[in-house]
């Protein structure tokens, strides 16, 4: 790609994964700077060494280690992560292309988000959680047949885990920010989690997958 065509939420490929471009500084050898859509996993690249793709109907691609399809006719639940295809943000809004932002509330003409921007309908499409039947698997550029038929039988397997009860030395990774924020827990007080940062939530509220995912935890001796 040129780098004037380069824009902050795109979709690139960059050694053959999905990205999405963070920001761009024109005046660093390595001026694009990438989250990979599988971990968040952030990387350095040139503009020469990335391919622009643009998310269409019944993509499907993994986000933060969980599988997503886009499905344009479908609206949003309260809950719902959407993806922003056609953003029309007013003066109060900071929405921007391939943003991906959850779901707080319904309105009559769109959606209010986690990031409180105000999204109208027709600015999103839903991100339903797995694998749709007919979903075409976009994770990589050039696409590994193996993967495919991997992906196809866990879409087939997936049962529901048993819960993990959070202990200290755990790495949690809060998902409704951007970049993402990943901090320890360091001290546990009845229901009340002190994690690294100054943060504290109680248990119910670090157990909420749509909010946090568990990224490593300390084996069990």
């Amino acid at each position: 790609m040129n780098l004037l065509n380069v824009r902050k939420g795109q979709f690139v490929y960059y050694q053959n994964k999905l990205h999405q471009v963070y920001s761009v500084k024109a005046f660093f050898k390595q001026s694009v700077h990438l989250v990979r859509l599988e971990d968040f996993e952030k990387q350095l690249a040139t503009a020469r060494e990335i391919n622009l793709y643009k998310p269409k109907h019944m993509d499907s691609f993994i986000v933060n280690h969980k599988r997503y399809t886009l499905h344009k006719d479908e609206k949003a639940k309260v809950g719902d992560y959407i993806l922003i295809i056609n953003p029309q943000p007013d003066s109060l809004d900071h929405h921007y292309l391939h943003a991906i932002e959850m779901v707080s509330s319904i309105e009559r003409n769109g959606v209010i988000s986690n990031k409180s921007n105000g999204i109208k309908h027709n600015e999103y499409w839903v991100m339903i959680p797995g694998l749709q039947e007919g979903a075409n698997i976009i994770d990589m550029e050039i696409p590994d047949a193996n993967y495919i038929t991997e992906q196809g039988n866990r879409q087939l397997e997936i049962q529901t885990p048993e819960a993990h009860i959070p202990k200290i030395g755990d790495i949690y990774q809060c998902n409704d920010s951007f970049p993402p924020l990943q901090a320890m827990v360091i001290a546990i007080q009845g229901e009340t989690l002190y994690l690294g940062g100054e943060v504290e939530l109680k248990m119910d509220e670090l157990m909420d997958t749509d909010s946090w995912s568990l990224v490593h935890t300390i084996p069990s001796l």
